[in-house]
């Protein structure tokens, strides 16, 4: 199985410490194109992650995509710092289209202060000038 010299090939197998054994069988169906929708649906925040990490943009492409569908108040927060965390300027601009353009920041409130203990001064910034934006008169 494996053909370098490495600890993999004296045990036969791969330690995946930061994915579930449920994601990291969705990541090789996925590869294998044998994933069905529900299964990518459920595992879409860990594939993203896996994707960032190996560097499999089209698998990158459809976990943005998905997450844009079904934006909504109690997911808005954590879609926000994955779109940081990944540079998903597509899904960080619905997040915070959803935010500001539809009034939805009233709807997390309780929420978005740990937001702003935790986030990126920068993810700030963006937030910030986007309420700015919002605010200007027409």
């Amino acid at each position: 199985m494996f053909i370098c010299d490495l600890k993999e090939k004296e045990s036969s197998s791969i330690n995946i410490e930061d994915m579930s054994l449920d994601s990291c069988s969705a990541l090789l169906r996925y590869i294998y194109d044998s994933i069905n929708q529900e299964d990518f649906w459920k595992h879409r925040l860990s594939l993203l992650g896996a994707a960032n990490k190996h560097d499999i943009a089209t698998l990158k492409d459809c976990c943005e995509e998905s997450l844009l569908k079904d934006l909504n108040a109690s997911n808005v927060l954590e879609r926000l710092q994955a779109a940081w965390l990944y540079q998903l300027n597509k899904l960080k601009k619905g997040c915070l289209v959803y935010l500001f353009d539809f009034g939805k920041i009233y709807d997390v409130s309780d929420e978005i202060n740990g937001l702003f203990r935790r986030a990126d001064r920068d993810l700030k910034l963006n937030m910030f000038q986007e309420m700015i934006t919002l605010c200007r008169p027409t």
